[in-house]
């Protein structure tokens, strides 16, 4: 096994054999049907107009995918710092419910390299809490501080 640069991350990492199995295993754990208690407020996620990250940026807003695959309601994105700069927000997983004013997500989040080079927060959990707030047009990641101290603005844009 090579040895690892130490990074910052989120959650204790997997030994490299074991990826595999823990990939396969976190893919068949949920299939539950998202739970959709306002169906506006998810035809609006579907229809999203983009993410961000502070860090990276609020004028150029990364891509978020979105969609609905045996019941669930998914997203895929990622936002990269304009320029080539340094900056990257990625997001993978699916909504587990999503009424007014808010949606859960199970799926990982990944920052890597901002605001502090090589710096990486990796997690992923099942119950990721998006809110709006203050009549704001856009869904925040409401767990702010999740990786290492410092405060992170996970945004999606209705």
């Amino acid at each position: 096994m090579a040895k690892q640069e130490p990074v910052f991350v989120a959650t204790a990492p997997a030994p490299v054999a074991a990826a595999p199995k823990a990939a396969a295993q976190a893919a068949s754990i949920d299939r539950t049907p998202t739970r959709i208690l306002d169906q506006s407020a998810a035809a609006r996620l579907l229809s999203n107009s983009g993410l961000t990250l502070q860090w990276i940026g609020w004028d150029k807003r990364g891509t978020l995918n979105s969609g609905k695959r045996d019941g669930q309601l998914w997203l895929k994105g990622v936002q990269h710092a304009p320029g080539g700069g340094r900056g990257l927000l990625t997001i993978d997983g699916h909504v587990t419910e999503i009424g007014t004013g808010y949606f859960t997500f199970s799926g990982e989040i990944v920052i890597e390299g901002t605001p502090d080079a090589g710096r990486i927060c990796k997690m992923h959990r099942q119950d990721w809490r998006f809110a709006i707030t203050e009549g704001r047009k856009y869904w925040r990641l409401r767990q702010f501080e999740w990786c290492d101290g410092l405060t992170d603005y996970v945004d999606i844009y209705f």
